[in-house]
């Protein structure tokens, strides 16, 4: 069940419109990492939850939180948008407002589509998807995207922090980088704590029996660059973070004979895939025909 108090969780008022920074303040609404991203990644990871108790109800609270922060976005952005000039003057290039909108770098369809309202799309306009959203059901490795995610989201807002001079704009991002602060903190706090509860281990997902894999290169590092230097790393020597064996270093092997080829009548010849079989298409009709016929 969802109730939507009219209020918003942090009010920010900008200084001045700004269409061209409406459209930059997109991408962290609508973009991969975005506020719908976020908000949505957290519910659909608390509706796969498999137990309840603390964590679920984490995610439930800090998803409720994110919705609150598109609103919050979605209402910075059609302020940004209020008594914008719609691009009109004698100027031959700006006499067509459309035109006026693409030369300035502004959102067309914020104006023509949303009437001058936010829309769930990125700053080049691309829908927002949900492709975007990890929700696994391992909450291990649905903790870890968060933390991840969290990281992507706080580093363009701070970004976008510094495009802007307006004190408005700024507070409301401020306020947003806080948020993320605490939220990078939470999901790496939580995944420790599911560790520490026995829940899950890495790797994930734990309840993989490891002797079902090659553990001959469980802990291998591989080198397949030319650069020498990853070998000073804590991931080619010593215990590796899950406790169950030490990392080892090893340059990559030497080429072998190359890729094995397929065979050249596979696929099925009448995909008409090149092959030095000319007639491969007539002879595998011919194996079929022959085949009805003596049944």
């Amino acid at each position: 069940m969802y109730f939507h108090r009219q209020e918003l969780q942090h009010d920010s008022t900008p200084e001045r419109p700004d269409a061209v920074y409406a459209r930059k303040l997109q991408e962290v609404l609508g973009g991969q990492y975005g506020e719908i991203t976020i908000a949505m990644q957290y519910n659909f990871q608390a509706w796969n939850a498999h137990i309840p108790g603390k964590y679920r109800d984490l995610l439930f609270g800090i998803a409720a939180e994110e919705f609150g922060h598109v609103e919050m976005l979605a209402t910075m952005i059609s302020q940004l948008l209020e008594k914008q000039p719609l691009g009109i003057t004698d100027d031959d290039v700006q006499s067509d407002p459309t035109i006026a909108a693409v030369v300035g770098g502004t959102d067309v369809q914020a104006a023509i589509v949303a009437g001058a309202g936010a829309r769930p799309v990125d700053s080049m306009g691309n829908p927002w998807s949900g492709s975007y959203i990890t929700a696994s059901g391992n909450l291990l490795a649905d903790f870890t995207a968060n933390a991840h995610a969290e990281m992507q989201g706080r580093l363009q807002a701070a970004r976008l922090f510094h495009m802007t001079d307006d004190s408005g704009v700024r507070d409301l991002l401020g306020f947003l980088i806080a948020r993320d602060t605490m939220h990078q903190n939470q999901w790496i706090a939580a995944a420790r704590e599911l560790q520490e509860e026995g829940l899950e281990e890495m790797p994930v997902p734990s309840n993989f029996p490891q002797r079902k894999e090659d553990q001959e290169v469980s802990y291998e590092y591989m080198n397949f660059s030319d650069g020498a230097h990853a070998s000073a790393g804590s991931w080619a020597s010593g215990p590796a973070p899950d406790g169950n064996g030490e990392f080892s270093y090893r340059n990559a092997p030497a080429p072998g004979d190359g890729v094995p080829m397929p065979s050249p009548t596979r696929p099925d010849p009448r995909l008409y895939g090149t092959t030095d079989l000319p007639n491969a298409v007539e002879k595998a009709e011919g194996t079929v025909k022959d085949k009805f016929n003596k049944e």
